[in-house]
């Protein structure tokens, strides 16, 4: 998480519903309603032109022996001036094909989260359905900063 010199402020993300590490509510899970949990940012660096979310979880399908990397939400073009995802944005594939949030549904253990925000210099425009590798692609050279919350879940 670099520090902004200009403004002296550092990108940072947080959620009412959990901290940092903390567990998910089960209303953002597949246990309960699954929508996204409240995200909201701020200390967004100069020059900032949209923002981009990725959520994913490294832990699948067992914390104990991890074999990929889940992708949970793949959302971009978030407005320069919003400090939360309430909208407005374009939302990619996740890795159950749906473009949007699917929530945390572990078939075995305890699974971290990880919910990374990035500060990008660009409007991507329309990526068409990218997935988590589209979206980095066409983020690369663009990412002025980035952050990250952690949240965890078992059933």
């Amino acid at each position: 998480m670099p520090h902004d010199a200009k403004t002296g402020m550092t990108l940072s993300l947080h959620s009412s519903a959990f901290g940092t590490n903390d567990p998910i509510p089960t209303d953002h899970t597949c246990d309960g309603a699954g929508t996204p949990p409240p995200l909201e940012w701020n200390g967004a660096p100069n020059g900032t032109q949209s923002f981009a979310l990725i959520v994913d979880d490294p832990d699948a399908p067992d914390p104990k022996a991890p074999q990929r990397t889940f992708v949970h939400w793949v959302a971009y073009d978030i407005p320069a001036s919003a400090t939360r995802i309430d909208g407005g944005h374009r939302d990619g594939l996740n890795d159950r094909k749906q473009q949007g949030y699917t929530g945390p549904c572990p078939p075995i253990g305890r699974h971290r989260y990880f919910f990374k925000l990035y500060a990008l210099d660009t409007k991507l425009g329309d990526l068409g359905r990218p997935t988590k590798s589209d979206l980095e692609r066409a983020m690369k050279g663009h990412v002025l900063e980035q952050t990250e919350l952690v949240g965890t879940y078992a059933h």
